[in-house]
């Protein structure tokens, strides 16, 4: 009995010792053959050139948004006045080329009526001295001095006419020219009212909210962060005794805690410049090791968060 409970104890002795030996010496997860490295977001931060208060605040934190997706929008009061009075003197411009219209049809019609007067006036004046000249006795003086008068005249209310005219014809150029400035006036005053209202450039995540309804935001301060799907990637590094293995178009397998399996994304950017392993990512089999930065872009994004590590199988 006695020698079989050490021959029992003398078994759990070495099963004991080979597990510790195998936990001390043999392989293990954290040793596997993968390249350590992370998730980078690159950031928006929207807001707009103009200081007010917030009127809405459409999303929040966390939340995912649609491209086009309203973002927040700014008070919109003062800048609504501005723009409708804007508006207006577009209106009121454009009445008074209608009224300059007008009076310019009026002066060229009298300019056409004194024009045919003074030409019949001219035409009197030479049958007048045309017949003093074959018989000066059919035509008397006072005869031919009003007939040169009345030609006179006509000249000078045709003169007067085309002053008319050519007056008319200059406030109507001023008046369009006023109606350029307005329309001009109104663009600017649409288009920084058009400017409270940010919407989503892009798919992607809201990273923060800096402000709440009614709170006061200055000019070009940002109200919202966005990260862009397109701007999360991924970083890792390859030694480089493998790095000319990794060309810019290849694609690379990578996973991570808690994320799906399968995941992989496609190689954007491979550094020209060596460095050593950064610290964040120090292991014991990269610990000092020369290695290059990679960057490439995950087939889909939505669940990644930028900071989160992740591990790079290795292109063979």
């Amino acid at each position: 009995m006695k020698l079989l409970r050490r021959i029992v104890l003398l078994a759990v002795v070495l099963a004991i010792s080979g597990w510790m030996s195998w936990r001390a010496w043999g392989p293990h997860p954290e040793d596997a053959r993968v390249l350590s490295g992370y998730i980078e977001g690159e950031d928006l931060y929207l807001a707009t050139p103009i200081a007010g208060s917030v009127a809405t605040v459409s999303v929040t934190r966390g939340g995912r948004v649609a491209a086009g997706a309203p973002l927040f929008a700014m008070d919109a009061a003062s800048l609504s006045a501005e723009r409708d009075q804007a508006a207006a003197a577009v209106t009121q411009a454009r009445a008074q080329i209608a009224v300059a219209e007008a009076k310019l049809a009026q002066s060229r019609a009298s300019a056409a009526g004194a024009a045919a007067q003074a030409d019949n006036a001219r035409a009197d004046l030479a049958r007048y001295r045309g017949a003093q000249r074959a018989n000066r006795d059919s035509v008397s003086r006072q005869q031919v001095d009003s007939a040169l008068a009345s030609a006179t005249a006509g000249d000078q209310q045709v003169r007067a006419a085309e002053g008319d005219v050519a007056a008319q014809t200059a406030q109507i150029e001023a008046a369009r020219a006023q109606v350029a400035t307005e329309q001009a006036a109104l663009a600017d005053a649409q288009a920084k009212l058009d400017q409270l209202t940010q919407r989503a450039p892009v798919a992607g995540r809201v990273q923060d909210t800096f402000y709440q309804t009614g709170e006061w935001a200055a000019a070009n301060q940002p109200v919202v962060s966005l990260l862009p799907d397109d701007k999360v990637k991924l970083r890792f590094f390859v030694p480089e005794t493998e790095v000319a293995r990794y060309r810019i178009g290849d694609t690379v397998r990578f996973g991570c805690d808690g994320c799906a399996a399968g995941l992989s994304a496609q190689i954007r950017y491979v550094s020209a410049q060596p460095e050593f392993t950064p610290p964040i990512i120090y292991s014991r089999s990269s610990r000092d090791r020369l290695v290059f930065l990679v960057e490439a872009q995950p087939g889909d994004p939505r669940g990644l968060t930028p900071g989160l590590p992740v591990d790079v199988e290795p292109l063979p």
